[in-house]
């Protein structure tokens, strides 16, 4: 009985305090607009198609350039146990947090925080930023690789010969070096190769260094502007249409499984309310790590047969990012039997992967914010102005990038906008707001009550303990071993530009204490304020204290709240009988 009440409760809840946001969204029924009926928010129309956008989200460029390199760089079995925890004790289970966050409360990755728990809104805010970096400098890769893609439909591949006004006498091709009598007759000393410098000075046309930007490349910048302009058009009808070891292991978990960008929490969002996530979350997960470990399988095939075709160790063509993609996978191409078919193959493999990734990336930036406006983004067409703004703001931020100093900014972005560290800061504050402060036994119940049953309690035990300390040991020996960006391991960036760098990683991670110190700053009455609870909380932990939006004064005693915080989990705190109600005040009984 006293579970039904609960579960009752829950219900009333979600019902009263957790409805739909008002306002016409990508969703919004014809039917109901024009019989003046409130507007509902737009669901998926199958189970398939939340299923394939989540794998289209996470499933990309990193399962094929990244793991591979990084299991054989920390020693191919051995990485596998750091990675093997992450996986477990981290990515699935705050992978499956968002997803049920999501769909629990029916809003993007800012105003479910806002609902759930006030005070942490900030992470919502610092995962838009990520997600907005990453937009910005993620597309890049699609230009160079449908510039590439141009570049096949040739007779003959351009990267394959040293024969091009590009070149340069250093240039050497690999069936002459492979002959060590020849190399050693013309004395050819700090040689190149030509798909090196096919990349380096006709791709990137690359500068001396980030002080020399140059000017812009016009044909990375259409090619550029092409892969913009598809992506709009895909999103703006809503979603219908060692330690270095565990370092590399964690931020591979992280970035592999798309988390802590709000994307996930986006995609959740759209949901069913009784709609099986823990299933598919797992299901999810295995296809994602399966996937990264045949990439391997298929990497580093080529990456032997090329290693045997140059007669150097595999060492030698060993790359990761775009080293991979640019450098090492056209040579191999070029060393195959029809070379431009393989080519093409390639090239649009890497722009379907890197797509569908981009795809939900928008989609995650653009519903958080469309969701923390609604009255005002869902009116008419406002939603696809809004998308076409956005998008037209992050092409011009990333025209920076394919100017012919852009490869150094892009690398900028990539090693600190949205690195380990900031998605390490994230997840961390996440696990700690829902297992600790919201209550990890309460999101149960609130799970239980969509899918019918209680998750593994391993979910919940990593929220608590594990995912926590794995994020904090992490990120501590991030920075311990820190080491200042460098491009080729040769180019030292100056010091304004690594401040810069700093700068883009703390955009996002300051987000979180300071909205939590404006929220407290921002509200009324004394520090903790709670309601006597009268019948219909059973057990003083239903609706936590802790998932309010905190009351304070601008005193001196406002570190107390860290303590109001640890006290509700003892059972010492009660609850008003309106379960929305107990959302906001409370006090010690």
């Amino acid at each position: 009985m006293a579970q039904k009440e609960k579960l009752q409760s829950l219900k009333d809840f979600h019902k009263d305090t957790l409805k739909p946001s008002p306002g016409k969204s990508p969703g919004t029924r014809p039917e109901d607009e024009a019989e003046g009926k409130p507007i509902q928010r737009e669901k998926w129309a199958s189970k398939l198609d939340f299923i394939l956008s989540v794998a289209g989200g996470f499933v990309g460029l990193g399962n094929v350039w990244r793991f591979p390199y990084l299991c054989y760089k920390n020693g191919g079995g051995a990485f596998l146990i750091p990675y093997t925890i992450f996986l477990f004790g981290g990515g699935l289970p705050v992978f499956f947090l968002e997803v049920a966050l999501g769909q629990y409360t029916s809003e993007g990755g800012i105003t479910c925080w806002e609902k759930l728990c006030p005070i942490f809104t900030g992470i919502g805010y610092a995962s838009i930023v990520i997600v907005s970096l990453l937009n910005i400098y993620y597309i890049v890769i699609l230009a160079w690789g449908l510039y590439y893609l141009f570049q096949c439909f040739q007779p003959e591949l351009p990267w394959a010969k040293c024969n091009q006004p590009w070149n340069t006498a250093r240039c050497v091709e690999d069936t002459f070096r492979k002959n060590k009598t020849l190399m050693l007759a013309a004395n050819i000393t700090n040689f190149t190769s030509p798909v090196t410098e096919f990349w380096e000075r006709n791709v990137l046309s690359i500068s001396s260094g980030i002080d020399d930007i140059g000017p812009l490349k016009w044909d990375l910048a259409l090619c550029l502007l092409a892969v913009w302009i598809v992506c709009f058009f895909c999103i703006w009808k809503g979603v219908k249409s060692t330690g270095k070891v565990w370092i590399d292991a964690g931020t591979q978990i992280f970035f592999s499984y798309a988390i802590c960008l709000g994307a996930m929490t986006s995609l959740g969002s759209y949901n069913k309310y009784k709609y099986n996530c823990y299933r598919d979350c797992l299901l999810l997960g295995g296809l994602n790590s399966g996937t990264s470990f045949v990439s391997g399988f298929a990497i580093f095939s080529v990456l032997g047969f090329m290693a045997q075709e140059q007669g150097v160790d595999i060492a030698d063509v060993a790359e990761s990012g775009p080293g991979l993609a640019f450098i090492a996978y056209p040579k191999a191409v070029s060393m195959m039997p029809m070379p431009t078919f393989w080519a093409i193959l390639f090239f649009i493999m890497l722009l379907l992967l890197g797509l569908d990734s981009q795809f939900v990336e928008v989609e995650g930036q653009i519903t958080s914010l469309v969701d923390l406006y609604p009255s005002v983004l869902r009116i008419g067409y406002r939603r696809e102005i809004f998308i076409a703004v956005m998008c037209c703001i992050s092409y011009l931020l990333g025209l920076t990038m394919v100017t012919k100093g852009g490869m150094y900014v892009f690398q900028l972005f990539d090693y600190y906008a949205a690195s380990g560290v900031c998605l390490l800061w994230v997840a961390f504050f996440e696990c700690i707001a829902i297992a600790w402060i919201y209550g990890a036994d309460n999101f149960y119940d609130a799970i239980e009550d969509m899918i019918g049953y209680r998750p593994n309690p391993w979910m919940k035990w990593s929220w608590t303990f594990i995912t926590p300390v794995l994020c904090a040991g992490c990120f501590i020996f991030s920075l311990v071993k820190y080491k200042p960006l460098t491009y080729n391991k040769v180019y030292e960036y100056p010091d304004w530009s690594i401040g810069l760098g700093w700068s883009l990683a703390l955009a996002s991670m300051i987000c979180i204490p300071m909205v939590m110190v404006i929220k407290i700053l921002q509200s009324d009455g004394p520090l903790i304020e709670v309601r006597r609870h009268k019948k219909i909380m059973l057990d003083s932990s239903y609706i936590p204290c802790n998932v309010i939006l905190w009351h304070g004064t601008r005193t001196s005693t406002k570190w107390l709240f860290i303590v109001a915080l640890f006290s509700c989990h003892v059972g010492h705190l009660t609850f008003s009988s309106t379960p929305h109600r107990g959302l906001r005040q409370w006090r010690p009984q």
